[in-house]
């Protein structure tokens, strides 16, 4: 295995877990909860939210950052 096909591995790992993380956020506003007083039921811990901000924006970075050097080509032979 040649070292751009393991950071195009890495690179579609880290889109991956990126997607499921920002599905596991919760949301910022009360939406149609506010209204039965029901918003507070289903929000985290504000520590379990703060790791999950810190790897999501972990994996952003290493996204862009793996997108840039993929796409300048700079692992090419």
């Amino acid at each position: 295995m040649k070292i751009d096909q393991f950071v195009q591995i890495i690179w579609a790992l880290s889109a991956l877990f990126l997607v499921i993380l920002v599905l596991l956020h919760s949301p910022k506003g009360d939406g149609l909860g506010g209204i039965g007083g029901q918003a507070q039921l289903f929000t985290s811990s504000k520590s379990a939210e703060q790791t999950l901000n810190r790897i999501t924006w972990t994996l952003s970075i290493i996204f862009i950052g793996l997108t840039i050097v993929l796409s300048a080509g700079w692992l090419s032979n």
